[in-house]
């Protein structure tokens, strides 16, 4: 296992490499990137801007733009060469785009993914700012997901076809076709609004002043603030895995094994438990990482500004639309790697539920 596992990680470097290159790529060929968004909003302006500071914490001293001095208005016939020149130097586009790619892997390497392009800060410290509310949300929501529907799906399997069964797969179905962001413009309109009940706090994860309270007071300040947005992710989240689980338990349940282990005298529970329950899980194993990943970069990106939970899916989106390429990179950078050694975790999963698998004699 240990061969296995060393030679998985060497392949997460060719993988992040093709990842990375892929996506640097099709960025030099979109619209809209720094340059022009700077020159888009000077040109707009038509104003002095005076000193502006670049990603590095250079500054760029750009001219007079407005009637100040007795100069004429050019905003209109746009920005003279020089000025344009100065604002590439600024965000780095005045080197060749195999230069500025080579000199990002360098620094990636040892985590050093520049600084923001309009928020003037390390990426390294944004990243390491939000990334803890992104894990705290996503991480509870996957946990409840699989509590709440790995239990839920076996005793669906055991009573396929009850009453029992009926009902719960019509609530699946209402979870499945309510989008999880709905489902939270809903908590919030009954539980944290004016007009019904307000119970559970709207916005962030920490009650303001809570730093100086006593711990236990801390610790359920923090569970309060994440009922709402928990809620509406597992809603969202869990219907898919429920009907996964039963399907996987239904298909092992009608195997011959299965009868054999009734002819020999063993307990439903134990047919259940001991021989089925190690085989159906097998699937369900295999997307946890996909379904931690879902919930915590994509899933929970409208939760996040519906709850004002600043965190990473917040911050690539935003870094998105206004094309902060540190950023972007960055983030793409960390939601990778963590696919990738998530991917080595769910190998690893493996092993444990069913110990007969083993990926070296597999080789």
């Amino acid at each position: 296992m240990g061969s296995y596992l060393l030679r998985r990680l060497l392949l997460v470097i060719p993988t992040l490499f093709g990842i990375i290159a892929i996506n640097f790529a099709v960025v030099q060929f979109a619209p809209g990137g720094p340059v022009e968004q700077m020159i888009a909003q000077l040109r707009g302006r038509g104003e002095t801007m005076g000193r502006m500071s670049g990603p590095g914490g250079e500054t760029a001293v750009l001219p007079t733009l407005g009637t100040a001095a007795g100069n004429p208005y050019r905003g209109a016939r746009g920005l003279d060469p020089q000025t344009v020149a100065q604002i590439r130097a600024m965000f780095g586009f005045d080197q060749p785009a195999s230069t500025r790619f080579v000199h990002m892997l360098r620094d990636y390497l040892h985590f050093d993914f520049g600084r923001s392009f309009f928020l003037d800060r390390p990426v390294l410290s944004l990243i390491a700012e939000k990334l803890p509310v992104s894990i705290s949300l996503g991480l509870w929501s996957t946990l409840l997901v699989y509590l709440v529907s790995i239990p839920l799906g076996v005793a669906k399997a055991v009573r396929d076809g009850s009453r029992f069964d009926v009902v719960t797969s019509a609530m699946v179905l209402v979870g499945y076709a309510v989008p999880g962001f709905l489902f939270a413009i809903l908590l919030v309109v009954l539980f944290a609004g004016t007009g019904f009940w307000q119970i559970f706090p709207l916005r962030g994860l920490v009650s303001p002043g809570s730093s100086g309270w006593p711990w236990p007071d801390r610790v359920l300040d923090y569970a309060w603030h994440m009922v709402l947005p928990t809620v509406a992710l597992v809603v969202g989240g869990f219907a898919s895995l429920t009907m996964l689980t039963k399907n996987c338990f239904l298909e092992e349940i009608r195997k011959q094994y299965t009868v054999t282990a009734r002819a020999k005298g063993a307990s439903e529970a134990r047919v259940l438990w001991r021989h089925v329950f190690r085989n159906a899980m097998l699937l369900i194993v295999a997307g946890f990482p996909a379904a931690l990943l879902g919930i915590l970069f994509s899933a929970q990106l409208l939760v996040e500004i519906i709850f004002s939970l600043d965190g990473l899916g917040l911050l690539g989106f935003e870094s998105a639309l206004r094309r902060d390429y540190p950023v972007m990179f960055g983030t793409l950078y960390i939601f990778t790697l963590l696919g990738l050694l998530l991917q080595i975790v769910s190998d690893l999963l493996y092993t444990v539920v069913d110990p007969r698998i083993d990926f070296e004699a597999r080789e």
